[in-house]
């Protein structure tokens, strides 16, 4: 009898232990499976203002220094991006960017305005133009993991089309700058529960005559172990002092995401 029952006691606790393992299982799934999944897609939308856009084209004391901020406005904007993730291994991974921007507003000059080569009256109705396209390829190395932190480290290959577009009646011009910049990557996730997750993500690199930052902080909800849904705030600042533009400007987003992992 005491035999039998010692037998039924050890079956229990073996099926209360798988119990719990699958339990425990399913409750972190999400984030076993964003860890290991290979590909990941986030397409993430929102509005975008700004604080400053200073201009000056060309930089050699012949134009005008003025505000595109006071020209058209601080926003809101709708502004949109998507990154498509490779896991290559537990270690390594490379991601792709594509973060189109473009605004266009009408306002007036305080005063007389030379730009690009062409002069604008003061305080009539001015179209401007901003557009600011970043293309970007990153290569990330995971450099720390642990229960509930994960870290990455790597190098980003951006291409800017960059656009400023001034119109009033007849007159018009306009500065394009196609370009590349190469930018430090850095970014970092904790997840304070099984299905929440706090990210920091930023491209960012400073020295000589410009410099960039594209950095966001969000929160993070797993549906399942494909689906995610995220929100939080974005801010983009940089510009270059170099002879033949001045610009400098400062965007921030409010932004939500949804993710979906494979």
């Amino acid at each position: 009898m005491g035999s039998a029952r010692r037998g039924r006691a050890s079956r229990v606790r073996r099926g209360s232990a798988l119990a719990l393992t699958w339990a425990a299982a399913a409750g972190f799934s999400g984030a076993v499976t964003a860890q290991n999944s290979p590909l990941e897609v986030e397409l993430e939308g929102g509005a975008a203002w700004q604080s400053y856009n200073d201009v000056e084209i060309p930089n050699d004391g012949t134009a005008t220094r003025f505000s595109l901020s006071d020209l058209a406005g601080a926003g809101p904007w709708a502004a949109g991006r998507v990154y498509v993730t490779w896991h290559l291994s537990e270690r390594h991974g490379v991601r792709l960017l594509l973060a189109p921007f473009s605004l266009t507003e009408t306002g007036a000059a305080a005063g007389p305005l030379s730009f690009a080569g062409a002069s604008y009256t003061g305080g009539a109705p001015l179209d401007a133009t901003y557009t600011f396209n970043s293309y970007r390829l990153s290569y990330r190395w995971r450099f720390h993991s642990g229960d509930r932190t994960t870290a990455w480290l790597g190098l980003t290959a951006k291409v800017r089309d960059a656009s400023i577009r001034l119109v009033q009646g007849s007159t018009t011009s306009r500065k394009d700058d196609l370009g590349f910049v190469p930018l430090l990557h850095l970014a970092g996730d904790w997840r304070p529960g099984s299905r929440w997750s706090v990210s920091f993500d930023a491209d960012a690199l400073a020295g000589g005559p410009g410099r960039a930052v594209d950095a966001s902080l969000k929160l993070g909800y797993d549906l399942d172990h494909r689906w995610s849904i995220r929100a939080g705030y974005r801010t983009l600042e940089g510009g270059a002092d170099v002879d033949p533009v001045y610009s400098f400007a400062w965007l921030h987003y409010a932004v939500a995401s949804v993710v979906w992992r494979w």
